[in-house]
């Protein structure tokens, strides 16, 4: 069963048509990377799913059930911007109140476990004004878990944190769906960070869905290659081409694709006269598969 399925999806505002016949499947137990451009219709699209707004036309069904079943809708667990939080509250008391408001029994044990879950459970004290982006942001994903949801919708959670909260988000992440059997929507324009967590993608343009992939469907089609720089660089670059069927030339690096070593690479240059000064293997990223894509349809 898919925890979300989405076929021919609209959203109109007065005239403006935020989305076009959105489809979209989000396997049950997923971290699912949702991308693109400002105004394509990811922010939309997770409100439609989340009810916090009313679809033009489409069916959004949930656990195989339409969104507005009461039952699914208590299944849900939503970070859209910022949490809701009284700033001069503790993170505790802000929690408790959560609780209360969702009816939860045995509030104070399930509040400590989604605080543990979220890696702040030794700040529970912290008064929610002096926490740092990166932990209120923590905090928003620990309301969503109140209640043990079965799908979790976070709205760019990761924007604006640093290295070091990035880390510790995606290990949180990871952790709900691993050990939570709890299936993720994240949309980010971090799009290195969201390739290391998602094992599913989707990718929106104008309000319609262009492209969804697994992570194994991206990692074939982001093939690895050997990247180069060399002191007389357009000889390099047309002795590589006489020799291997696939090279490009780009952010000042030639790539050869294919089944070829750096050693083959700097020993045939070397023999033509070209010194290299410089090769490593790398792989097309999502960020630059992402960008590719965009340019198609343009």
């Amino acid at each position: 069963m898919n925890a979300i399925e989405i076929r021919n999806l609209t959203k109109n505002f007065g005239q403006k048509q935020a989305l076009n016949g959105l489809n979209m499947t989000v396997p049950k137990g997923a971290i699912y990377g949702f991308i693109g451009e400002n105004g394509s219709g990811k922010s939309t699209t997770e409100k439609l799913i989340c009810g916090l707004l009313v679809p033009s036309g489409g069916t959004i069904k949930l656990f195989g059930k339409d969104y507005k079943d009461a039952d699914v809708r208590s299944k849900i667990g939503v970070l859209i911007e910022a949490p809701g939080c009284f700033p001069n509250y503790s993170v505790w008391n802000n929690m408790m109140l959560q609780a209360a408001n969702l009816d939860i029994e045995n509030a104070e044990e399930e509040v400590r476990k989604v605080l543990k879950v979220v890696r702040m459970e030794g700040s529970a004290s912290n008064k929610f004004k002096n926490c740092s982006l990166g932990m209120k942001q923590r905090i928003g994903i620990a309301f969503a878990l109140l209640g043990n949801p079965d799908l979790l919708v976070l709205d760019e959670p990761i924007n604006g944190l640093d290295a070091d909260g990035m880390r510790i988000m995606r290990d949180v992440l990871v952790d709900i769906t691993k050990n939570y059997n709890c299936t993720v929507v994240i949309s980010s324009h971090i799009l290195g960070e969201l390739e290391k967590i998602a094992t599913h993608y989707g990718i929106v343009r104008g309000g319609k869905m262009i492209k969804e992939m697994t992570a194994a469907q991206l990692e074939a089609d982001c093939p690895t290659f050997i990247a180069l720089r060399a002191k007389d660089i357009e000889k390099a670059k047309s002795l590589l081409e006489r020799k291997y069927p696939r090279v490009t030339y780009e952010n000042e690096y030639i790539r050869v694709y294919g089944e070829v070593s750096p050693e083959e690479i700097v020993s045939y240059l070397y023999g033509c006269g070209v010194v290299v000064t410089e090769i490593k293997t790398d792989k097309i990223s999502l960020e630059e598969y992402y960008i590719d894509l965009m340019k198609e349809g343009r």
